[in-house]
């Protein structure tokens, strides 16, 4: 039976994402009805999306004044509230209000929801696992129930169905999420977020590949001109994204971070290629192809992210960052392309977006192999016999120690008869940038 916190943990994401994407769907209804094209019509998604990157970061910091099961609880009751009110929004510039504040809302999960579950959870590994499933299917079944519901109750009654079904999941989060512990001081290090050149390639493979992956399905219905319930099928390519994700994580591994990602980058790019033609099978194909590619990259970018950065969690919101804006100002270029050069044209520009992602990840390796993290460096030099770039005077003048816990080493250089205690990281670290706890044995995954 499921514990309490697991069942929280996929309530709040099957209600998070059912509402962020919800609209996708029925875009071409939201257009006809006030009379929009493509591009307009996609600010549906994109209003949303775009106030959640900007207010990742400050939710990040309200959750560690006022506490991190409250900002989720909180973030996740008002967004499903919201959803409710849109229905009734008598224009489109009212529509697109509540979608922003939908969008300010939600923030709260994505940028708190790991860092809780790190400090709070048993099974971390297993808690992650819970909330990324409770993601991908909130993602789809919002989707799916907007569209098949707007055959049957209009675009208005079905986003009424997707919000009543996310205020009864935030509802058992509300209920279910443990009293969380109280909140540490909050991880510093901005700094090296922004200023080292292998995360900023990282964070344009983020802008790049979710530009490309959410302008193919904004217009989707577009493109199909099928009903509303037919259509929202395709969006049951996103049960290919979970396996490939797990899949690419494996391979990065075993190969390299670069050499996978450059492979779901070409993968990514065949998917787009191959719904070029005018047939329903090969649309359907290829957007499974494109989305499993999609989230394998996803994937492995962030996971490089989390093993580059010395700052992981302001390197994560970095990343999260770029990810939603990508999604935002992206999805709404692609859109205006539909509108302006039909399908091909769109495909094109997506296919030129990822080959710009693909030089990113070359550069990120070029960086990593010239310029090595500070961890990566540390591990080096341990490895060599030598003491680590910030001990190696106290290392010259005192015999060290070796301190930490089994599966983390760190040297402590002896001064007198005080040992100074060893920085390891710890697996909030790890998680909260969505990386593995496992340690590694004897094996470094190379960039």
């Amino acid at each position: 039976m499921p514990s309490r916190l697991t069942t929280a943990t996929v309530s709040t994401g099957l209600a998070t994402f059912a509402l962020l994407y919800a609209p996708q769907p029925v875009l071409p209804q939201v257009a006809a009805e006030f009379g929009l094209g493509p591009g307009a019509a996609s600010l549906a998604v994109s209003a949303a999306t775009g106030a959640l990157a900007l207010a990742v970061v400050p939710c990040a910091v309200l959750a560690e004044r006022v506490g991190r099961r409250r900002v989720i609880v909180w973030s996740v009751l008002i967004a499903a509230v919201i959803g409710l009110l849109l229905p009734l929004a008598p224009s489109y510039p009212v529509f697109l209000a509540l979608r922003v504040l939908q969008g300010v809302a939600t923030a709260g999960i994505p940028a708190v929801a790991m860092a809780y579950l790190a400090d709070e959870a048993a099974a971390i590994g297993a808690a992650i696992g819970a909330l990324i499933a409770g993601n991908s299917a909130g993602g789809m079944i919002g989707r799916l129930v907007a569209g098949i519901g707007t055959d049957w109750l209009g675009w208005r009654g079905a986003l009424a169905v997707v919000a009543g079904f996310a205020l009864a999941c935030a509802l058992v989060t509300a209920l279910y999420l443990p009293v969380g512990r109280p909140t540490s001081r909050r991880e510093a290090g901005l700094r090296s977020a922004l200023t080292d050149p292998v995360l900023w390639c990282l964070y344009a493979v983020a802008v790049l590949c979710v530009a490309a992956f959410v302008s193919l399905f904004n217009v989707i219905a577009f493109r199909l001109a099928l009903p509303p319930g037919l259509t929202s099928l395709v969006f049951l390519a996103y049960a290919a994204g979970g396996a490939c994700s797990a899949v690419a994580g494996r391979l990065a591994d075993r190969y390299g971070r670069a050499v996978i990602a450059l492979a779901a980058l070409a993968v990514t790019a065949l998917g787009a290629l191959t719904t070029v033609p005018d047939h329903l099978v090969a649309v359907g194909v290829g957007l499974a192809v494109f989305t499993g590619g999609f989230f394998a990259v996803h994937a492995v970018a962030s996971g490089w992210v989390g093993a580059r950065a010395t700052a992981k969690g302001p390197a994560s919101g970095a990343y999260l960052f770029a990810f939603y804006l990508g999604s935002s100002a992206g999805g709404t270029a692609g859109s205006t392309a539909y509108q302006q050069w039909g399908w091909t044209g769109l495909v094109l520009l997506v296919v030129g977006w990822l080959a710009l992602a693909a030089v990113a990840v070359a550069l990120a390796a070029r960086r990593s192999t010239a310029l090595p993290a500070a961890g990566d460096r540390a591990v080096g030099d341990q490895a060599a016999g030598r003491p680590a770039a910030g001990n190696r005077g106290a290392g010259q003048k005192s015999k060290g120690t070796t301190t930490g816990s089994p599966g983390s080493t760190g040297v402590a250089p002896r001064m007198g008869r005080s040992t100074v205690p060893a920085v390891t990281a710890t697996d909030t670290d790890r998680t909260s940038a969505g990386t593995s706890t496992t340690t590694a044995t004897g094996k470094v995954s190379p960039p």
